[in-house]
């Protein structure tokens, strides 16, 4: 299971609530050709792929100038008095010793402002390359990129059942972030696939990302080794000079909250800040459990925890890439159970985003995170709260954009088509307000005149086709035309929507020749070692 996989929980092998009767009341014929007709036009299939967000709108403050200063110096105080532990590695522990710090077996007391000095060498800015120039992605200023979910080792199929995810799974949900306009980035580890050797899978996750998208993608962390498979593996695709001198590979590293950072993510860690490679340090925090109950609190370990993991991207590596991550919940103070969409989370985005922002690191939280076992009102509410606050805090790298279901256990078909379909309207927001002269729209308000109406307008017929986001989930219609077209919910249109792609799926050009080198790496790679499962 990825270490960003939240608490265990129960296995449920329940399938969703039986669906509404489809099709003829009356007019089925007429209807199913309306259905056809709309879903060419509301974008039925994948349209045009967008480029990362340029936000043209403010972030959202939640703490002042004194409120903010005041968790820095708690920060400093825990790094100094408390410290921080890098279990099981001499290495870093060393580099720690070298750099000034006071190394009392594995646990590391910082000087104060030792680790904010260190990431002074850290780009407050970068570019991740794709393997297709024109996917490449800037992380940080006013730039935001969503990636789709991470970790889940159940998925939700099409069918309906709940059940361990397999390498078809990834590879598809792989194929539909590559469809997606409004995903800008292909991912991880987009579910875990369960049939493939724990050893083993990495590599062909790795090369799903290489053969069925040309986004830029993550790498594998959960062993030093399998990091540096994804090193060699990009080095067959970008060319060893290429990647020494630029970052192709934005990957995640959880630190092991509260205030360790255990041997695994550490050594993935030195592996792609040696290469060049950025490193996304996230405390995996469930308040009340992984930090304090208050938001202050968990602000406070969180920015300590980040300093000191970031930190050492730059003892490794000056200017090595580092995203500022944050992955914070709260828990149920009933049942123990992680909770989502809930107000205290948003509050701890808003106030990690402006730290991160004084730092001079991008910043990555959020997504469209629920608790609820299916795609419904729960689901939707829980994601929509949660994507919200990501973009108003003007996060510039955005995890488990799409897909997320059941607290993280489960990557769902039908809520990654219905949450894509919000993140083409979350971009459409924060491109802002228009104020270009057909923005202002003064020659329509002159056409009309008092009483008339607009339909009819050149401004309006010049604009009518890209004037407002256009959903090709929510059904705006009339009850007699839904009725007719079968009563669907919005999971049902997600589900119809997600079959469809994967029916009209057309890989991206790849060199045959590196093609063929992969393939040769994974299979030697493979035969190394033997299957281990566990």
């Amino acid at each position: 299971m990825n270490q960003e996989t939240p608490v265990d929980a129960p296995v449920d092998t329940a399938t969703p609530a039986d669906t509404a009767e489809s099709g003829g009341r009356r007019g089925r014929g007429a209807g199913a050709g309306a259905a056809a007709r709309r879903a060419a036009r509301s974008g039925g299939g994948p349209g045009k792929s967008l480029t990362y967000i340029t936000r043209k709108i403010r972030e959202y403050e939640v703490l002042d100038e004194e409120g903010l200063a005041l968790i820095e110096a708690n920060a400093d105080t825990v790094l100094e008095e408390i410290g921080i532990e890098f279990r099981d590695d001499a290495e870093a522990l060393q580099l720690w010793r070298e750099a000034g710090a006071d190394v009392k077996g594995e646990r590391v007391h910082f000087p104060k402002g030792l680790p904010r000095s260190l990431l002074k060498t850290a780009p407050s800015i970068y570019t991740q390359h794709a393997r297709n120039p024109e996917r490449s992605v800037q992380i940080g200023g006013k730039a935001t990129v969503f990636a789709p979910v991470y970790g889940p080792p159940f998925v939700r199929d099409l069918d309906g059942n709940r059940r361990y995810a397999t390498i078809e799974d990834f590879n598809n949900f792989v194929k539909l972030a590559y469809m997606a306009p409004s995903i800008h980035h292909s991912g991880g580890t987009v579910c875990e696939p369960v049939d493939v050797p724990v050893n083993k899978r990495h590599l062909d996750m790795v090369y799903a990302h290489i053969k069925y998208s040309d986004k830029p993608f993550m790498g594998s962390v959960t062993a030093p080794e399998r990091a540096e498979d994804t090193i060699s593996m990009c080095k067959l695709v970008f060319g060893e000079d290429y990647l020494d001198q630029n970052t192709v590979l934005t990957s995640l590293i959880n630190a092991n909250s509260p205030m360790v950072f255990d041997e695994t993510m550490v050594g993935a860690l030195k592996v792609y800040a040696r290469n060049n490679q950025a490193c996304i340090v996230t405390p995996f925090i469930l308040a009340g459990a992984m930090s304090p109950v208050t938001v202050a609190g968990t602000l406070t370990q969180v920015l300590a925890e980040v300093l000191a993991g970031a930190a050492l991207t730059q003892l490794i590596r000056p200017g090595a890439p580092v995203i500022f991550g944050t992955f914070a919940s709260s828990i149920s103070m009933q049942s123990g159970a992680p909770t989502f969409g809930t107000p205290e989370p948003s509050l701890v985005s808003y106030g990690a985003a402006a730290l991160a922002r004084r730092l001079g690191l991008p910043f990555r939280t959020g997504g469209s995170l629920c608790a609820s076992k299916v795609s419904d009102a729960q689901a939707a509410y829980e994601s929509a709260n949660t994507l919200n606050s990501t973009l108003l805090a003007g996060t510039n790298f955005v995890l488990h954009s799409a897909g997320w279901l059941e607290g993280g256990l489960v990557s769902s078909y039908e809520k990654f088509m219905m949450d894509i379909d919000q993140l083409g309207m979350a971009q459409k927001f924060a491109e802002g307000v228009d104020l270009s002269e057909n923005g202002q729209a003064m020659d329509a308000i002159r056409q009309v005149g008092p009483g008339s109406h607009y339909l009819g307008c050149d401004h309006t017929q010049a604009n009518f086709q890209t004037a407002f986001y256009r959903s090709n989930i929510a059904d705006n219609n009339s009850y007699e035309q839904w009725l007719a077209e079968g009563e669907k919910r919005a999971d049902q249109r997600g589900n119809e929507l997600a079959r469809r792609w994967l029916e009209t799926y057309e890989a991206p050009y790849l060199d045959p020749a590196i093609d063929e080198s992969l393939k040769e790496f994974i299979a030697k790679k493979k035969a190394s070692m033997p299957d281990a499962f566990t």
